[in-house]
């Protein structure tokens, strides 16, 4: 992906944390079945592990991030 002028990659921001991955955006439905668009970013590069998300207003960094494949019981 091409870089410009402000820090974007393919539209997207790097991630200022690593240097090295773009920040991507996620959603989710909430609890009614409605789309919530950009709930979540998160960086690109395995490493990094930066995250943000925002849960009931809230604005939450870092959180632990797991593996859909793996069992958490």
């Amino acid at each position: 992906m091409a870089n410009d002028s402000a820090g974007l990659v393919g539209g997207f921001p790097r991630c200022a944390q690593c240097e090295k991955g773009v920040l991507v955006p996620l959603s989710d439905f909430g609890g009614q079945g409605a789309a919530v668009h950009f709930k979540a970013w998160v960086c690109t590069d395995p490493q990094c592990l930066f995250n943000l998300k925002i849960r009931n207003g809230d604005v939450y960094l870092n959180e632990p991030i797991y593996d859909g494949r793996e069992d958490r019981r």
